[in-house]
């Protein structure tokens, strides 16, 4: 039995399911792009976005403490490590989510496939082939298409999840580095300050 075969003896559960599923693998694959592309793209600004959030705050870090800078600066490294995560998993709770779904909603199409040669043969009174075979085939091709899109949506949905993990580690071998190297220049900075304040007192008291 070919598609169109199919197609012509579909009642209207069928078709909806049909396009339910169809609308699901659509979505699958369109966030699935999105999702790889965006995280890429991340992953080059990442740096630069690190840098920005403390180079806001380089200012306000010179009347602070050693130990209240570092907490000051980790804090807003870790607000940016949040935000970029967020914005990387945008979608992919969706992938999840269809992965979960679709094949029960084959599963639901397979039942009423079933159903529908339960009730021919009823009406026949005759188990023959000609009575089972149409319903039987609406079955077993939902129960495929109910599959066809779960597993790529779960395939997906692993991947994402692995970028994503990637990117996480990046972000924080970043901020780490960066947390380090500023720090140093804090500290730089301050002792060259109290090293001049000292040689003007010196020199006034002279």
């Amino acid at each position: 039995m070919n598609f169109s075969v199919y197609w012509q003896h579909a009642d209207a559960v069928s078709k909806t399911l049909y396009f339910i599923l169809l609308a699901m693998s659509i979505a699958t694959w369109t966030i699935f792009i999105l999702r790889i592309l965006g995280t890429r793209q991340l992953k080059q600004q990442a740096y630069g976005q690190l840098v920005q959030a403390l180079a806001t705050l380089k200012s306000k870090l010179q009347p602070l403490s050693f130990e209240q800078r570092k907490a000051v600066a980790e804090q807003a490294l870790l607000r940016q490590i949040s935000a970029e995560k967020s914005q990387a998993e945008k979608g992919v709770s969706v992938l999840g989510t269809i992965a979960s779904l679709a094949p029960f909603v084959g599963l639901f199409g397979t039942v009423w496939g079933i159903f529908h040669a339960l009730v021919a043969v009823g009406k026949s009174g005759q188990a023959g082939l000609a009575q089972v075979a149409t319903p039987v085939g609406e079955a077993l091709i939902m129960t495929g298409l109910g599959l066809a899109v779960a597993i790529p949506a779960v395939m997906a949905y692993n991947i994402c999840v692995r970028f994503n993990r990637g990117l996480a580690h990046d972000l924080q071998d970043q901020a780490h580095s960066l947390l380090i190297d500023t720090m140093l220049q804090q500290e730089t900075v301050t002792k060259a300050e109290t090293k001049s304040t000292q040689q003007s007192l010196v020199g006034g008291q002279a």
